[in-house]
């Protein structure tokens, strides 16, 4: 299993877990319903598991001491997805929620469109241009090795950004040099921004193409608690020499009915009334869940 979270006294049940993942959808959508300008709304809400269960359970993190040298790091590749990652960061106690509203998408935010680790203390990279987090991801978890450190480094890609060529490097230079304390973790909501996945580029067999540059791979339900929970609680020491690959099957815009696999809302606003409807509608989402527990 691995390390509990710096300031934690206990884990997070599933349960837990999975009223902090709505909390966060929440979260965002009513951001969404106060900011101006386009939100990525579609790729922030499949990912709200992964980073609800990242944030809360998974990272050995402490808000009040981020420069902890045996913290782990994250690397958000998918940097559009910044949003969501603040919010889950406040919900954590980095910041407040508050703040992020206040100030999201104006100029000089600490809060910008896409992450920027020297406007915002806690963020480990700076991204945006897809493709670049997985190698920023290898080099600190290259840098821990020589350092004698064993904490981890987690990478959340985007399974669109993985048709870049400089993602397929890393992955053969994280497998070369036996970075076992590397986690890539793959939002696979198969939608780029105007089209579904494979009509663009063929993926599949796309767990068969990690197992062949030598990693670990672990495909498991991107929506399901319980499982995302195990590939944590089951992934091998930090000093092992296999990198780990999550591939989170997701849906884009889950938990909100218009919007799910719906190609218009890979980034959008929403006025007061679709703010109320999409909120009723992530009510009864997780209420049906709820139901089926």
């Amino acid at each position: 299993m691995s390390a509990q979270p710096l300031t934690a006294t206990g884990r997070r049940s599933v349960a837990e877990l999975e009223d902090l993942a709505y909390e966060l959808r929440t979260k965002l959508l009513e951001l969404c319903g106060t900011y101006e300008g386009a939100v990525h709304i579609g790729g922030d809400l499949s990912a709200a598991d992964v980073f609800t269960v990242l944030f809360e359970y998974g990272m050995d993190v402490d808000p009040d001491d981020i420069r902890n040298p045996h913290r782990d790091r994250f690397v958000l590749s998918k940097g559009h997805a910044a949003v969501c990652m603040y919010i889950a960061m406040a919900i954590r106690g980095f910041f407040s929620y508050e703040g992020i509203v206040e100030t999201y998408g104006q100029l000089d935010s600490a809060y910008g469109m896409h992450p920027c680790k020297v406007q915002l203390p806690g963020v480990e990279a700076s991204t945006g241009s897809l493709g670049h987090g997985l190698p920023l991801a290898v080099g600190m978890a290259l840098g821990a090795r020589h350092r004698g450190e064993e904490h981890r480094v987690f990478c959340l890609l985007g399974d669109g950004e993985t048709g870049e060529g400089s993602v397929w490097e890393a992955v053969m230079a994280a497998r070369s040099n036996e970075l076992g304390n590397l986690v890539a973790v793959v939002d696979r909501n198969r939608q780029l921004m105007t089209s579904f996945a494979e009509e663009r580029v063929v993926f599949e067999p796309y767990p068969d193409k990690w197992r062949a540059f030598g990693w670990n791979v672990v495909h498991v339900d991107g929506h399901d608690m319980a499982e995302l929970v195990r590939a944590v609680d089951d992934l091998p020491p930090a000093t092992s020499d296999r990198p780990t690959v999550v591939i989170a099957e997701t849906v884009k815009g889950k938990g909100v009915d218009f919007m799910e696999r719906n190609l218009a809302w890979h980034a959008g606003s929403l006025g007061a009334a679709d703010l109320d409807r999409a909120l009723t509608a992530l009510a009864a989402s997780r209420a049906a869940t709820k139901e089926n527990v």
